[in-house]
């Protein structure tokens, strides 16, 4: 499976480029609701992603949370997550029925609280 479909990796992309255009403008960060969800079907690893680094289409942004207790905002490389594989050495998978229901800075306010994601 793919980890990204065509029109996911547009919107993360858009949302990158959105995102550099506020900063270059000197505006407030948009806060976007995530594109998808990645997990890891064997293990307790969760990502909520955002966007594409428009100079760098390897490095995502979004909400990660690796299972210890602390998910954070924050980048990951999406060659990385290509490899990664749980303890039964499955991949990471995209959750095809996630539709996300508030913004990335609510998820992780919720995540901290809780400790792991509620996605």
């Amino acid at each position: 499976m793919k980890l990204l479909t065509d029109s996911q990796y547009k919107a993360l992309l858009r949302n990158g480029e959105l995102r550099k255009h506020f900063e270059k403008e000197g505006k407030v960060e948009p806060d976007f609701f995530p594109v998808v969800k990645l997990f890891t079907p064997d293990a307790s690893c969760t990502w909520l992603l955002t966007e594409l680094d428009p100079d760098d289409h390897d490095i995502a942004f979004g909400l990660c949370d690796l299972g210890f207790g602390c998910p954070e905002l924050g980048s990951v490389r999406l060659s990385e997550l290509k490899a990664v594989r749980g303890k039964l050495g499955l991949p990471v998978e995209r959750d095809l029925h996630f539709c996300p229901g508030k913004t990335i800075g609510d998820y992780a306010d919720e995540a901290r609280a809780a400790g792991h994601i509620k996605a």
